[in-house]
């Protein structure tokens, strides 16, 4: 009797540790991961040849724990060139005191040289005030959250994919009408546009299909180029259209959510995505030329996942003359 009962205790306490154990496992999945470094430094910058440079990142400093910051900041530290931040630049919310203490001491020392788009924990405060108030001119009209520059023949767009809080991103929202415009006034060049939300992603919060009159411009001004933070993971798709259907005059995608705020595990994976990976901290830094662009994600561990390939600037295409045909 006493033998059977040791049994039946034995085989409870065996199912309570497995309960446990998935438990935890579910728990860790959830929640976002460490940064797993092999040593402090051990990126490697490759050179580059001839063109603009562009590197980008978003969710980037956790005051929680820094480490992944301080790196990838590390890399800047290497890396000439205009930056973007995508987005939430700083955890576990946008405040004044957060981006003076965590996110100064690591993307900071590059501020003049960042040109930001407002996340959701920037939101945290209301109106993103601290947000506007810490980078300044930097980050566009105040209380806005969109602007947009040149670097070379391209032409960069950043925009407010808050919607709520930007008034809107609908078609004939204010800024969806500001982005029509400022494209027709940009006609023919090479573009590049970025904010925090995606519309395409496999991470934990997927499709944002309010950005979609976003991509709608984009698309019918030949942009090249959507780069977006929010996931915590690193993805790339194929040219696609606002649909999300495969399309060689589309727009390529990066989701870049790898600047040192913890990874979260990616599921499934979304149509036309061409490469991912949510175990990775590293910047996307990106070689603009009048007639293309070249595309590299640079680990914070050399021995860590990397992606790099080239695309070509659609309108830099449509006016290059056709030459004759020879009798």
């Amino acid at each position: 009797m006493f033998s059977r009962w040791a049994k039946l205790a034995g085989l409870g306490v065996i199912a309570f540790a497995l309960t446990l154990g998935m438990l935890s496992l579910i728990e860790s999945l959830r929640r976002p991961q460490r940064v797993r470094i092999a040593s402090p430094y051990a990126f490697v910058i490759p050179p580059v040849r001839h063109g603009e440079v562009v590197i980008a990142a978003g969710d980037i400093a956790d005051c929680d724990h820094l480490l992944a910051a301080e790196v990838t900041a590390k890399m800047l530290d290497q890396m000439p060139g205009t930056v973007l931040a995508l987005g939430d630049s700083v955890y576990p919310k946008g405040s004044l005191a957060n981006y003076r203490q965590c996110f100064e001491a690591t993307w900071g020392r590059h501020k003049q040289r960042i040109h930001p788009a407002p996340g959701n924990h920037d939101y945290y405060v209301p109106a993103a005030a601290d947000y506007f108030e810490y980078f300044g001119p930097l980050a566009g009209e105040r209380g806005v959250g969109y602007y947009s520059f040149d670097v070379g023949a391209w032409h960069i767009v950043s925009l407010n994919s808050q919607c709520k809080h930007a008034g809107g991103c609908e078609a004939r929202s204010k800024q969806e009408l500001w982005l029509r415009e400022d494209l027709k006034q940009n006609a023919g060049k090479c573009i590049l546009a970025y904010w925090h939300a995606p519309l395409f992603s496999s991470g934990k919060h997927g499709h944002d299909v309010s950005v979609k009159p976003f991509w709608d411009d984009l698309y019918a001004a030949g942009a090249d180029i959507v780069l977006n933070g929010h996931d915590h993971d690193y993805e790339r798709f194929a040219p696609q259209n606002p649909e999300g259907q495969a399309d060689k005059k589309g727009i390529r995608e990066f989701v870049v959510g790898t600047g040192g705020s913890g990874n979260r595990v990616a599921f499934g994976s979304a149509d036309n995505s061409e490469e991912r990976s949510d175990n990775a901290f590293g910047v996307l830094r990106l070689v603009l030329r009048p007639e293309g662009y070249d595309w590299n994600f640079i680990p914070v561990d050399r021995r860590g996942f990397s992606d790099s390939g080239s695309g070509t600037c659609k309108n830099f295409a449509l006016k290059k003359p056709v030459q004759a045909a020879t009798k």
